[in-house]
């Protein structure tokens, strides 16, 4: 004996509770069709179309992200360049530095207080002609020819006493005519 079980063709699948509600009058055959054709179409993907609140909310969040992407990528490229930029004054000045040797101490100022390096005469001229340049290297101090200096003056290099350069201000102030007829040499010893 075998079952055999017919369906109306246009019957709907339900399950059990929908079934126990139907009969108990608690729900419409439509409503059930309708949330029966709503699950399918779920399953298929084709879900209803978000709120035009979500999409805009998803679309400024999306562009938030973005701005904030394209400001992190430009930071780590800055400091990717400054990076460069150091390695490159590094290089330069392992490449060119001259090698400060004697029993005259040249003495100068930077940040504030006197430092000095040791020189002979022939470096002392030198310096004071402005053809060497003094550059912070690591914890001290190195001598550089002029060449190599304005190789390190283009990456804003560390610079710190060059008499071949015109200084930075050129403000003149009521007291400088005056002040002009005495020259003070630049190869002064203290």
């Amino acid at each position: 004996m075998s079952l055999v079980f017919l369906r109306a063709p246009s019957a709907i699948m339900r399950n059990p509770l929908q079934e126990q509600l139907l009969k108990a009058g608690l729900a419409k055959k439509h409503k059930i069709a309708a949330a029966v054709r709503e699950q399918n179409q779920q399953r298929q993907g084709k879900a209803p179309v978000a709120d035009d609140d979500e999409r805009v909310s998803a679309k400024q969040l999306q562009a938030d992200r973005a701005e904030r992407d394209r400001a992190l990528a430009a930071e780590q490229k800055a400091q990717a360049r400054a990076h460069e930029l150091r390695a490159q004054i590094r290089q330069i000045v392992e490449t060119h530095k001259v090698a400060p040797a004697g029993e005259i101490a040249y003495r100068f100022t930077h940040d504030g207080a006197i430092r000095n390096i040791w020189v002979n005469e022939a470096l002392r001229k030198q310096l004071a002609k402005g053809t060497l340049v003094i550059v912070q290297h690591d914890q001290g101090y190195t001598l550089l020819p002029r060449a190599a200096a304005e190789l390190v003056y283009e990456r804003n290099g560390p610079v710190v006493l060059d008499h071949g350069r015109a200084p930075a201000s050129t403000e003149q102030s009521v007291e400088d005519p005056y002040y002009q007829r005495f020259v003070v040499p630049d190869d002064l010893i203290w």
